[in-house]
């Protein structure tokens, strides 16, 4: 279909339309977008549109990186070409209706941009095409909600912000009632958007939610994630409720995850379910698996992405800290979920909630289908209970730069993912972690300020 006629199009010319709104991921899975006259977006749906190459060189509070090559001071940071992707059209139902579109990042000859976090997804997912596979995908974020707003929050200078509820209260219809207008927002105002949610609870600790985003395609599943994390901000302005999508806010309190399920699809049926197997599981499924259990780890930056992200893996807590898998089993890192032919899938537990939705996707996909490729075996048996068996298997590193230098000397991740967006998301994960290096905490102030 020509760009032009569009259905998206037809329907913003049809309703007179005056202005859209147009966003694209930054590398830590921050939207960054802008207000487009309809006018301009006409011409920026068929030839793209000058986005400064900074949101691919800065981190996330816009400082820009020292020590990358794709884009930097040394380029002057000059417009890149961004494309509008027509199928992500919507409508932003708490912004008076204002249509919304997603974009990506392309070169100027139009190939992919090589460190897009989209266009790296969409660089797996074409893999996975030409191996014969639609990879099916479903995400959950657990996220803390807090009495806040920017401004009171920069106020307390790091105090303790104030849960919107008390208490350990999981799947509390009590603690729903505490905030209806805000629950009830989510749900309805995130379907309107095109983000359908599966189920919305409270989870365990003070003013805790987890959400399901229903099952789609990888690529519309990821677009959905990273949506729901910025609608849910938004959204929660109206209600005084500042979402806070950290790993791990309080050594007191269980961390926040971002489990990503997944399943292959030929197009008709789900090729992980095997009815003639005991567990349900195809050859397929197994390799998968095998492929996620055997180098999961050496992607470990794209699905704990931030300084925080290690302190969620503590032993004794839900996160799962070893590359394990079990049947059904929540204290594994791979949950196998196998039974019915539509609802055999893997629940792969590792990934916190502040990744960014395109990258943890792009590993766990890249990760299993290595594991198809090579025809891999899983050479361990599932653990059992609280991680009964696993007695053997290596712990994840607990540091950013631990990871880091394991996944920027990856053959694997460096054939899936390719050299030059490798080497770019390495430099801005070793950039983190100077910046932890160079601060100075309020756990050393308590610590050694008088006493030392």
């Amino acid at each position: 279909m020509h760009l032009v006629n569009h259905p998206a199009l037809a329907e913003l010319k049809k309703e007179g339309a005056t202005k859209v709104k147009v966003a694209v991921s930054d590398i830590d899975g921050v939207l960054r977008g802008k207000y487009l006259h309809i006018d301009k977006f006409e011409g920026a749906a068929e030839g793209g549109f000058g986005f400064c190459d900074v949101v691919l060189g800065w981190d996330m509070l816009d400082v820009t990186y020292d020590n990358t090559s794709v884009t930097g001071w040394q380029h002057g940071y000059p417009d890149a070409l961004a494309r509008v992707d027509l199928d992500t059209a919507r409508r932003v139902p708490w912004d008076n209706g204002v249509p919304f579109f997603l974009g990506e990042f392309v070169n100027a000859d139009g190939s992919p941009h090589p460190v897009c976090p989209r266009q790296t997804l969409k660089r797996v997912l074409a893999r996975a095409e030409k191996l014969g596979f639609q990879v099916m995908t479903g995400m959950e974020f657990e996220w803390f909600n807090f009495r806040e707003t920017p401004h009171t929050w920069a106020a307390k200078n790091g105090a303790p912000p104030e849960p919107i509820t008390p208490g350990m209260f999981g799947y509390s219809l009590l603690r729903m009632a505490d905030n209806p207008g805000f629950f009830n927002a989510l749900m309805d105002d995130m379907l309107a958007f095109g983000v359908p949610i599966e189920g919305l609870h409270t989870e365990t600790g003070p003013g805790v939610y987890e959400v399901a985003i229903g099952f789609s395609s990888a690529l519309e599943q990821a677009d959905r994630a990273i949506l729901f994390k910025t609608g849910a901000r938004e959204i929660a302005k109206g209600y005084g409720i500042m979402p806070s999508f950290m790993a791990k806010w309080s050594q007191k309190y269980p961390g926040c995850s971002g489990h990503i399920h997944q399943s292959l699809s030929d197009g008709k049926k789900n090729l992980f379910f095997d009815g003639g197997n005991a567990r349900s599981m195809s050859p397929l499924f197994e390799s998968y698996l095998a492929g996620q259990v055997a180098c999961m780890m050496e992607f470990g930056p794209m699905i704990w992405p931030t300084i925080n992200s290690y302190k969620r893996l503590v032993d004794g807590f839900w996160a799962p800290v070893k590359p394990t898998w079990g049947i059904d089993n929540r204290t594994a890192s791979f949950r196998v979920i196998a039974g019915s032919p539509k609802g055999t899938r893997l629940e792969t537990r590792c990934p916190g909630a502040d990744v960014n939705p395109y990258l943890a996707m792009a590993a766990v996909i890249a990760a299993g289908l290595h594991g198809v490729e090579q025809g891999l075996k899983l050479t361990t048996p599932p653990i059992t209970g609280t991680n009964q068996g696993s007695e053997g298997v290596a712990r994840a590193p607990r540091t950013l730069i631990e990871t880091t230098r394991i996944f920027r000397e990856s053959r694997i991740a460096r054939d899936w993912l390719g050299d030059t967006f490798v080497e770019h998301f390495a430099a801005t994960r070793e950039w983190e972690w100077r910046q932890w290096q160079d601060g100075v905490t309020d756990w050393e102030l308590k610590r050694y300020f008088e006493i030392i």
